[in-house]
């Protein structure tokens, strides 16, 4: 089943999150592999594709996983959430319509 995983960041986690980007990236390189991951990225923090200083201020995925608990564990060993980038981790159950 897909879930979807919004991970709001941090204030000032720019540097956290710069610093624990690269192993982040490894962990949805390796579900993209697996043929699980469905999207994954950044909110802007304005209404712009380059937000500047502003930043970001969340993190969006979309992926499956075999239970709404193994997306909880993932989300909880991702590089963002140990590295307190994220405030805050919303976990649920997402289904795709389109496309």
């Amino acid at each position: 089943m897909l879930y979807m995983i919004l991970g709001t960041l941090a204030p000032d986690s720019s540097a956290r999150r710069e610093a624990a980007r690269p192993g982040h990236l490894d962990r949805l390189r390796t579900l993209q592999d697996e043929g699980r991951l469905v999207l994954a990225g950044p909110c802007p923090a304005v209404d712009s594709p380059d937000p500047g200083p502003a930043g970001y201020s969340a993190s969006l995925i979309v992926a499956e996983f075999p239970s709404l608990a193994a997306a909880h564990a993932w989300a909880s060993e991702d590089p963002y959430t140990r590295a307190a980038v994220y405030e805050d981790v919303t976990v649920r159950p997402f289904r795709q319509v389109l496309p």
